[in-house]
Parts: C-alpha cells; structure tokens; sequence
C-alpha cells in the first residue's frame, strides 16, 4: 500500500518568520555545452542555483525542481544566454507557492583552447580559461554577467632598468674610453655579460568582466580572452621549442609593465567595446612574497 510521503517543507511553518535573500544549491555538478570556436566537446560546470523567499509563512523551497531544471539545461546543444534567462524563470514560475520573484545562477568552468607555439610551425598545446557566468532575475528584470582569467608574463619596468644599469657600468669597466672598439668585441662581451643582472618577471593574472545581452547568440567568451591576450601581448605558452622562448622573451622585452599598466592597457582597450567593463589584474611577485594587484571599471577615457 502507497503512503504519501511527508512534506515538512509544505505543511510546516517556520519558527522564525523572515524572508530570506537567497535559497538553493551550490556546486552543483553538470556538463553543458557552448558555442565557442576552438573549444571541443562539453565543459565540466559547477553550478550555484538559488531562488529568494520573500514569504515569511514558508519553511522551505523546492530544490529537487531547480535540480531537474538543470539536468534539463545540461542536454542543451549550445546554451545561450537566452536560455539562461528561460532557466531562471522556470525556477521563479516553480516557486509561485513561496511568492519567490528573484532567481539567480552562477556557473564555473573553464574552456580548453588549443594555442600555437610563438616561432614553431605546427608546435601547439592546450591552455584552459577559468570562467563564471552569472544570470539573475529580479522581478523580470534579467541581468547576465561574463567573467575570464588570462594568465601572462609581466616584467618589472623598475627592476628592467636597474638591470640594464649594471650591465651599463660593467661595461664601461670593460671598454675604458681609450679603448678601440670594434661591433665584434661589443657583441662577444654582451654573449658574455648582458645576463650579469636579469629584471624579474612573474606569472600574472587578468580576471575581465563584461556585461552580456540577453539578445547575444552566445557569450562571446573566446572573443574576449583572445582580445585581452591581443593587449596584454605575453600570454604564458604551452608548448615550446628554443625559438618559441626566445620570442616570449623578447615579447617580454618589449612590453614592460607594472600591474598599474596592465589595468590600464585592458581598461582602455576595451572600455568602447563592452559594458560596465571591470578589470583585475595579480602580479604573483617574484621578488616579494606578497602580490601586487590593481583594478579600474567604469568608462576609462586613458590618455596615451
């Protein structure tokens, strides 16, 4: 003989009587798929989901609906962000008995892209992007918001110029001002000495984040981690041959930068091209223990 089963969310009140903000999962395991060139197969998402409960009366929210809901979003071809808006009025339109109007939906996961080697024709190797989407509801009013970390080389300015200065000085030494010099001497002597002191460099992160419209044909992820690289100019590689360091350590040459400069270069660059633009950017300091970070948003009307 079937019994019903009990339902102490439903038929229980609370004992205290206050409306709660959010109310859900988190870390929720699913796969989902994206429309992003060079990204193959499915992505390994972890998944916040939540709805608000403004009815004090209620003890509970239904979170095996929002499970399902989800499950069902996991066998999308390519989500957009269209269906992430249709997600999260379904956990609205679900929870009409708890007077919940506000859902929102947080996913991490991150894109392996294949990335050429700098020098090496036909040298390639994979890099992941870390990535969080988050979608909200409130009252019908949809919000979504893309965020990706790129992670790259930064060369100290300072520490660059107090390098080049005692290569300068123990050069002088070398080649008093009597002396004749001929371009072959000077090359030898550089092989030589231009290592006596090396500027620190350091792996650095950017986290960019960008607002989305719900009427975009997918996130436009790939997109933007391309066109920070494109700024920052040293994203770190994957595989290399001898040739392929010694380009990254000229593009590293070329673009000495503070953490200051970092934000500033992403903040300008593509401060026209998104909306509410927010930079942050770690430099995981070789010669200290501690990070040096910076941070901008909002227009950025740098001057170069």
């Amino acid at each position: 003989m079937n019994k019903e089963l009990p339902d102490v969310a439903s038929n229980e009140a609370p004992q205290i009587r206050a409306p709660l903000e959010w109310v859900g999962m988190s870390r929720i395991d699913i796969p989902i798929h994206l429309s992003e060139p060079g990204c193959p197969g499915p992505v390994h998402a972890v998944v916040d989901a939540q709805v608000n409960l403004p009815a004090v009366t209620v003890k509970g929210i239904h979170m095996s609906r929002i499970y399902r809901m989800l499950d069902e979003m996991s066998s999308q071809e390519a989500i957009a962000p269209g269906h992430l808006r249709k997600l999260l009025e379904q956990m609205v339109d679900s929870h009409h008995d708890c007077y919940t109007d506000g859902a929102r939906v947080v996913l991490d996961f991150s894109l392996l892209a294949r990335r050429a080697a700098l020098r090496s024709p036909e040298l390639a190797g994979w890099k992941a992007y870390p990535v969080q989407l988050e979608a909200k509801l409130d009252q019908k009013s949809f919000s979504l918001r893309a965020s990706v970390q790129v992670e790259y080389s930064s060369t100290c300015p300072c520490s660059a110029a107090l390098s080049r200065q005692l290569v300068a000085d123990r050069f002088r030494k070398s080649f008093p001002e009597s002396a004749g010099l001929m371009s072959e001497d000077v090359a030898v002597w550089l092989e030589q000495n231009a290592t006596l002191a090396t500027p620190h460099s350091q792996r650095s992160e950017a986290r960019v984040s960008v607002d989305v419209p719900e009427s975009a044909g997918d996130f436009g992820l790939m997109r933007l981690i391309d066109q920070v690289e494109a700024v920052l100019a040293t994203p770190v590689q994957t595989a290399v041959k001898r040739a392929d360091e010694q380009a990254f350590a000229w593009l590293n040459g070329q673009n000495l930068m503070y953490v200051e400069d970092a934000a500033r270069r992403i903040q300008s660059a593509l401060t026209n091209a998104y909306d509410n633009l927010q930079t942050q950017v770690r430099h995981l300091e070789s010669l200290h223990s501690h990070d040096a970070v910076a941070s901008a948003s909002g227009d950025f009307q740098g001057v170069i």
